[in-house]
């Protein structure tokens, strides 16, 4: 995350000198059996040289809970309103700092029990980021235990408002857009997707019938909501217009109404957030198959398979100058043409295991591997 001339990088340092994760395009859904101390930090770097600014223990200890073998203990992003840097660590809570490093809050919610529906006892650990509206920070946290929305105030810490989910885990960061309806908050869910009043937690809207996993991200484009996620047999992209109202649910027949402008079935990425851009909406999955949509329409446009795939993609796709960058797992930023028509244009290769999602600031992108921070620019 970046702010200014600062980048902010969460991680979670194990004790295990050697402890890693499990790239690639496979099913199995064990937890790691990496339960060693600990160290959950915030590392502040400068934007232009990448010298360390400030290195922050949040927590230190034995893990409370498993994560996934494709994982790690800081799956979320950081956020920050520059004035307080939040960071989730799942069981070892929420942490805010000062622009200087100072500990500012936490707030505890307990062990966080996260796994598929169907075999809790895997346990995943959780992934969704904070995210900072109007000075308030929102949670996200669906569990098999208990599942809730938390709005805190941004400067204290202390609850303003928390509203309660009947939900199964969820991996997505909720997204706040300001939309000719006013403000909603969106959040990626199994049992249901629904759109909030931020101001409030009330419930605005809900559809059903998603994934029984869901880890992309709603996004905000040309007026349109857009949430998917690709658990099979789902697979489902729904696209909602702002002032969605209701339950929305879809029957079996039907694609849209009056909340959902067009969707799609087996057609949602399991782990990388669609991308909107220039009209159109991108979709990669896991396998390296890129959709492209007419965003307003839902007409297909093309569907492509991405050379290189190897281990596949986890990283969500970015844009910038008419270019797309797809990050894969293996270590390879592909480049394809922003339009119409697939142009595969380059293959940059890293030379080590790429899972989260690159940053773009001032014509610079930054590209976070399994050990090194890279800034690439022109």
């Amino acid at each position: 995350m970046i702010w200014g001339d600062t980048i902010f990088v969460a991680t979670a340092v194990s004790s295990r000198g050697n402890a890693t994760f499990t790239p690639g395009l496979y099913g199995a859904g064990d937890a790691s059996e990496d339960r060693t101390s600990h160290q959950w930090k915030v590392v502040a770097l400068d934007k232009h040289t990448g010298t360390v600014k400030r290195d922050r223990v949040a927590a230190e200890g034995e893990p409370l809970d498993k994560r996934h073998i494709k994982s790690t203990y800081a799956s979320a992003t950081p956020a920050t309103n520059g004035q307080i840097v939040v960071a989730t660590f799942g069981s070892m809570g929420a942490h805010a700092f000062d622009m200087a490093g100072n500990v500012v809050w936490k707030v505890d919610y307990g062990r966080m029990d996260l796994g598929a529906n169907d075999l809790p006892s895997f346990e995943w650990g959780p992934a969704s980021s904070p995210i900072i509206w109007n000075n308030l920070v929102i949670l996200q946290v669906d569990t098999h235990a208990d599942s809730f929305l938390l709005a805190v105030n941004a400067a204290t810490g202390e609850t303003v408002w928390k509203t309660d989910r009947e939900e199964i885990p969820s991996w997505g960061t909720p997204t706040v857009a300001d939309t000719p309806a006013g403000p909603v908050l969106v959040t990626n869910a199994s049992n249901f997707i629904r759109g909030y009043d931020p101001r409030t937690g009330k419930e605005l809207w809900r559809i059903g019938r998603s994934s029984k996993i869901t880890a992309p991200t709603p996004i905000f484009a040309d007026g349109l909501w857009v949430v998917a996620s690709g658990r099979a047999p789902e697979r489902p992209i729904f696209v909602v217009r702002p002032d969605a109202a209701g339950d929305l649910t879809l029957p079996d027949d039907a694609t849209s109404n009056s909340g959902i402008a067009w969707s799609k079935t087996a057609r949602g990425p399991y782990m990388p957030t669609p991308l909107a851009y220039r009209g159109q909406l991108y979709v990669l999955a896991n396998n390296g198959v890129v959709d492209a949509y007419d965003l307003q329409t839902g007409k297909d446009i093309y569907r492509q398979r991405l050379p290189n795939v190897g281990s596949g993609f986890s990283a969500s796709p970015v844009a910038a100058d008419g270019k797309i960058y797809l990050s894969s797992e293996d270590g390879d930023v592909l480049v394809i043409g922003a339009g119409p028509e697939f142009s595969h244009i380059a293959t940059n290769t890293m030379g080590d295991l790429i899972m989260a999602t690159p940053a773009l600031s001032e014509g610079v992108m930054y590209i976070r591997t399994a050990g090194t921070l890279f800034a690439v620019g022109r």
